[in-house]
């Protein structure tokens, strides 16, 4: 079986409120988890990509590919 590997950008934030992160992928709206520490987070964002690409596939819809690039700008 030939496995695909995809890419996607993550945004990490911290929840003072919730005492821990929420992590969002942009190129996927509404593909977010959460977790107490970064590593937590950042391991169930992983679990949700899978399930929410799983689930596009299911309902027939394009798993989108992120294209990103970096913008330079003057901070003074």
């Amino acid at each position: 079986m030939n496995t695909k590997v995809l890419e996607y950008t993550v945004i990490l934030h911290r929840d003072e409120e919730f005492r821990g992160y929420w992590v969002e992928v942009p190129t996927l709206p509404g593909c977010v988890s959460q977790g107490k520490s970064k590593e937590e987070a950042l391991k169930n964002i992983k679990e949700a990509l899978k399930l929410h690409l799983e689930c596009m596939r299911e309902d027939g819809e394009e798993i989108p590919k992120e294209e990103s690039y970096k913008v330079a700008v003057e901070a003074g």
